[in-house]
């Protein structure tokens, strides 16, 4: 069974930083691209970032980019997050997900779903 299990979450001060990981399980995603998605109390999931299965390619919503990075690691079928630089308005769950091109993660089409962790930033 295909698995994906988010780390990392917590609550931060603002200005602050903080590192997700995802962990797969079940199978090999090394060719296919993964992402973080978000979802704010009362809102809809909405993308955060992206990155093909070479990690040669990444893409950022525009509210985090030049805040966040986007990594990965094929040999632990790891896929990382690093937050920097935390708005108040980062607070939300974060799930990752699998998709087959850093455009499709982007649609937030995607077969497998983590299960999300809670990211906190206080003002």
């Amino acid at each position: 069974q295909v698995q994906l299990v988010e780390s990392g979450g917590g609550l931060v001060q603002a200005g602050g930083s903080l590192g997700l990981s995802c962990a797969a399980s079940g199978r090999t995603f090394s060719s296919y691209a993964m992402g973080w998605f978000r979802q704010a109390p009362g809102k809809e999931r909405e993308f955060v970032a992206a990155i093909d299965w070479s990690g040669g390619t990444t893409d950022y919503a525009d509210s985090v980019k030049g805040r966040f990075i986007i990594s990965r690691n094929n040999a632990k079928n790891t896929v990382y997050l690093q937050m920097n630089s935390l708005k108040p308005e980062d607070t939300a769950v974060y799930y990752c997900l699998v998709s087959l091109t850093p455009r499709t993660v982007k649609l937030g089409n995607a077969a497998t779903w983590g299960q999300g962790t809670q990211v906190t930033v206080s003002s």
